[in-house]
């Protein structure tokens, strides 16, 4: 049984991509707080850096789209930090662009980062945490994945839907190896993207959520932890839904 007087992930080491900014960076400093020594991987090295200074991380730069990269970066941390137990898939690229003007490399790269990115984290980490015989795997996915939405792109949309059919299939995968893969699905959750919003719009979509405001970076990150922690241990396959009652199923 798990000691009540230690945080809940103590001792634990956690991986999270795109974690320079945004989500990421909350989930990493939530992670930390909870106890886990905290991988940091972003393509852009300075932010991540700067995230890791703050909570005693380690800082890797990585692009997701590139799985020999992927491989050699997970290598690197279970190198420098003995294994990795909890793997978070967050990178992700968010544009909103018109279904009517998204040219062929835009629609690529979003599916490349958001998709492929995440098929690559699942499966590299998959691996690891198979031969260990445990592991956490939390991947972000989102409400746009579960219902049409104009606040974000289709390509968006298409690579969150694929990303909780993604989960289900390593969850089922990995379950006799003692690896949970769950996912998480936010949506109006209060960030830059959603501040440089004219005030109107803001004022339209939080009018939609039955809560009656925008969730906090930090609401995401404590459904990670607990998606992570022994409290979510007989939970697997399931997507966990974040978003103030905007979407009830």
């Amino acid at each position: 049984m798990a000691n009540l007087a230690l945080p809940p992930l103590s001792g634990r080491v956690a991986f999270v991509t795109g974690a320079g900014q945004g989500l990421g960076a909350a989930i990493a400093r939530g992670l930390s707080e909870a106890g886990a020594r905290v991988v940091l991987a972003d393509i852009e090295l300075a932010s991540a850096e700067a995230v890791a200074a703050e909570i005693g991380g380690l800082a890797l730069q990585l692009d997701v789209r590139d799985e020999t990269a992927f491989s050699s970066c997970f290598d690197a941390a279970v190198a420098r930090l003995g294994a990795v137990d909890i793997m978070v898939n967050n990178a992700a690229r968010t544009p909103s662009t018109s279904l009517w003007d998204i040219a062929s490399e835009e629609w690529d790269d979003v599916l490349a980062i958001n998709l492929r990115g995440a098929f690559f984290g699942c499966r590299i980490a998959g691996r690891h945490m198979r031969e260990r015989g445990e592991g956490r795997i939390v991947n972000l996915g989102s409400m746009a994945g579960q219902q049409a939405s104009n606040a974000t792109g289709v390509h968006y949309a298409a690579s969150k839907a694929g990303m909780l059919a993604l989960t289900r299939s390593f969850a089922q995968e990995l379950a006799p190896h003692g690896v949970t893969v769950n996912a998480l699905a936010p949506a109006a959750i209060r960030s830059p993207s959603l501040d440089a919003m004219a005030p109107a719009r803001q004022h339209a979509l939080q009018a939609g959520i039955p809560l009656g405001r925008f969730g906090l970076a930090e609401e995401v990150a404590a459904a990670v932890v607990y998606l992570a922690s022994p409290a979510a241990a007989f939970m697997t396959g399931a997507t966990l839904d974040l978003n103030g009652g905007r979407f009830m199923r």
